[in-house]
């Protein structure tokens, strides 16, 4: 068992999640208005400065087990892209809390989770 009860599934391995990282705010547009018409975007905001944001981080890569074709990861770094993450939460009309995971099908977020509610099994549900 690991650091706080969280065991670690793939400890040893890299992870497996296939990051798209979101540096600009056409990008944002492009996985908003074209990408998730065609499969879902999992946008995962992260603040490099925050342990519960690294944990929650560690939890998914160390349990991703999702086809890349079934979701497309993206991550932000908050810290970096603050700005990014404002035109998120206005886009998509939701609140910026950190971390956070927002899944987003069809132009809309259908779906979104933070802090220790972050969770690879509730992502597959939701898809």
């Amino acid at each position: 068992m690991g650091f706080f009860g969280f065991g670690s599934k793939r400890s040893e391995e890299k992870s497996s999640v296939n990051w798209f990282r979101l540096n600009t705010g056409e990008d944002l547009d492009q996985l908003i208005q074209k990408e998730s018409f065609e499969k879902p975007v999992m946008l995962f905001k992260h603040s490099t400065r925050c342990s519960i944001s690294s944990m929650a981080l560690s939890r998914l890569e160390n349990y991703w087990d999702i086809d890349e074709e079934a979701l497309q990861p993206v991550y932000l770094d908050l810290i970096a892209n603050r700005d990014i993450s404002n035109k998120i939460a206005a886009d998509l009309r939701v609140t910026h809390q950190s971390p956070q995971i927002l899944i987003v099908k069809n132009g809309k977020c259908i779906y979104q989770a933070s802090h220790n509610q972050i969770d690879v099994e509730d992502i597959k549900q939701n898809l």
